[in-house]
């Protein structure tokens, strides 16, 4: 019902993050009903400055904080650690992505806060952990990336010099994981009355959610998946994802394309050449797809090939 409380409605969070791996978290615990309070420092979070300026806030800064409330302090200033342990005694969470010294050198690391509020919960996200020997290294995502190989890989598959993502998955992933540990040690907390810190790691978690990393560990590159087809269309590219032996069935059986392999040809020239008759086959409808829902259409089974003639004689 649309009445109907939000779930973490009472929830008080302070919000100490800044650009995205930290926001993000702070972001979608607003979103489900929490009282966030964004801390930035005098000179704003830097995000800030990213994007179009509208109503006085930029889109990028806008996208990660909407639905918080906002205050500034600086954290070095006489009073602020009085102040922020005040805040902290009547709140639930307290979340930051500063790297892991500076916020016990504040006196407001986990143990601080945990003696004014034995309940309260503590996020900290950073780029390699706590307690590691690379834990004192900032991080932003692209550094993330590069250390777990995806610029590696991307630059592999694609034939690319190695190139940076076109989005930040180590912040983000990172933030999914916090979310996860922040409301299962809340959920603990109802049992057992007291808090915890929770510890993540943006490298971690981009490897936990790494679904290829196994290839690159076994060396089993032949086995790695088969990036999709993107093709020029005249309803401009069109991806197609799937087993590209499925969707040659598709062209032969349905659309009709005439089979170019020869039972002497070995595995690496049939795929080179089935790529390659698709992809002029693709080229020739460039004359007469007029919209991508026609496209789709006729890469759908059992579809007319459009050249007023159906397909059905070329089925098997």
């Amino acid at each position: 019902m649309s009445d109907a409380p939000y779930p973490l409605a009472g929830l008080k969070v302070l919000d100490f993050c800044r650009v995205l791996a930290g926001p993000f978290a702070g972001r979608m615990l607003s979103d489900l009903g929490a009282d966030v309070v964004k801390i930035e420092p005098p000179d704003g979070d830097i995000t800030r400055l990213w994007g179009r300026v509208a109503g006085g806030l930029a889109g990028y800064y806008f996208q990660q904080n909407a639905g918080k409330r906002n205050i500034s302090l600086n954290l070095r200033a006489p009073g602020a650690r009085v102040l922020v342990l005040e805040l902290a005694a009547k709140a639930d969470v307290v979340m930051e992505n500063y790297r892991p010294a500076v916020m016990p050198r504040l006196g407001l690391g986990y143990e601080d806060l945990r003696a004014a509020n034995p309940r309260i919960v503590m996020l900290s996200i950073s780029g390699f952990g706590h307690g590691g020997p690379e834990s004192h290294r900032p991080a932003y995502a692209p550094i993330i990336h590069a250390e777990v190989g995806l610029h590696e890989r991307a630059s592999r598959r694609s034939g690319l010099p190695p190139h940076e993502l076109p989005l930040s998955v180590a912040d983000t992933n990172a933030s999914l994981h916090g979310l996860v540990g922040l409301l299962a040690a809340l959920l603990l907390r109802e049992r057992t009355g007291l808090g915890q810190h929770i510890d993540i790691a943006m490298i971690d978690a981009t490897v936990a959610t790494d679904d290829q990393l196994q290839f690159d560990i076994e060396n089993a590159t032949a086995g790695e998946p088969l990036p999709p087809n993107i093709w020029e269309t005249g309803a401009g590219p069109i991806l197609v994802n799937g087993d590209f032996r499925y969707i040659w069935r598709l062209f032969t059986g349905t659309l009709g394309v005439p089979e170019v392999s020869t039972p002497g040809m070995d595995l690496t020239t049939k795929i080179a050449a089935r790529r390659a008759a698709a992809e002029a086959f693709v080229a020739t409808l460039n004359t007469w797809t007029k919209s991508r829902r026609r496209w789709s259409a006729s890469m759908s089974p059992g579809a007319a090939c459009g050249r007023r003639q159906t397909c059905a004689s070329n089925r098997r």
